[in-house]
């Protein structure tokens, strides 16, 4: 049996914990053999798995780690601009992820389902990015083969210096950095041709996975009819539209703006080890504990909708 390549998914979060953090929790704890490394100044996080390691740093110290590493002017005043450095994580926190193959930048509104399921050992031979978009780089989740050529391929975005240090959110994951992998979207012909004449654009696989429903791209269908309520149980994700098809993860993007009014609701981090399974939906979250017959509803009830 051949060695399981190792990953480590790299998360800077600054600001409160969401409270849908134990289900991202479960979700992390279920991928056993993949790491997490989230640097923030929300606190520590009850029974946090074996496999989530999380480094307290304020923000003004963290932005001026990246002022260092990257030799720039880093100062934004909001945490969302970390969002431009996501494809500069792995050099910055290199020390870090020394002995991992690949290393992933993501965020922390998803949960997660079996991630080896979809990222194969005979995959991961095959490129040196992987994008879980079909046309850009996608910034919730997006794997990078851990060496210096790949770490440092933003370098190769031209002016990335003034993207990186400018206090506006720039969207450089995906798109200025994007453009290092991928081209000429809307003409094959012409993409393939590029190809030949550019080798960094054979290095990056781009292949539509639908985790982010509800926002630019059509469903798997090409129409707008999104599912209406996803489902984790046993590690895996599924919705209520394809009950037997796994998905890498749901990025519930578009539904957390619904969610604002459950910041306010007390969730016991002790549970989290024993949540058996839960389904989210646009009003809320069911879920129901190990060894338990009840179903507790975080918001509007879609009891009718859930499958356990």
């Amino acid at each position: 049996m051949h060695k399981l390549s190792t990953l480590c998914l790299v998360i800077p979060y600054f600001g409160k914990w969401p409270f849908w953090m134990p289900f991202f929790l479960q979700s992390c704890r279920n991928n056993h053999s993949i790491d997490w490394l989230i640097y923030t100044d929300c606190g520590a996080l009850q029974n946090c798995p074996d496999n989530v390691t999380v480094h307290q740093i304020s923000f003004e110290a963290y932005c001026e780690l990246v002022s260092t590493r990257l030799n720039i002017y880093f100062k934004p005043q909001n945490p969302y601009k970390l969002c431009d450095v996501k494809p500069a994580l792995g050099y910055i926190h290199a020390a870090a992820l020394t002995h991992y193959d690949f290393w992933a930048f993501g965020d922390i509104d998803v949960v997660y389902g079996d991630l080896r399921h979809f990222f194969t050992e005979s995959k991961l031979q095959q490129k040196d990015l992987f994008s879980t978009h079909a046309r850009r780089v996608s910034g919730h989740l997006c794997l990078i083969r851990n060496n210096s050529e790949m770490n440092s391929a933003f370098m190769r975005v031209k002016h990335w210096q003034a993207l990186l240090s400018s206090p506006q959110h720039m969207a450089f994951d995906e798109k200025a950095f994007s453009k290092l992998f991928l081209r000429h979207k809307n003409a094959l012909w012409l993409r393939k041709l590029a190809m030949m004449l550019d080798a960094w654009l054979t290095r990056g696989e781009f292949v539509e996975a639908f985790t982010t429903p509800n926002a630019k791209i059509f469903w798997l269908d090409g129409s707008n009819n999104f599912p209406h309520t996803w489902f984790w149980k046993n590690g895996k994700v599924t919705n209520n539209q394809s009950v037997n098809k796994e998905f890498p993860y749901f990025h519930f993007m578009k539904w957390k703006q619904n969610w604002a009014h459950l910041n306010t609701v007390a969730l016991d981090l002790a549970h989290n080890p024993s949540i058996q399974s839960f389904s989210m939906h646009i009003g809320g979250i069911n879920y129901r504990l190990i060894n338990s017959e009840v179903t507790i509803t975080l918001g509007e009830s879609d009891l009718d909708n859930v499958i356990f």
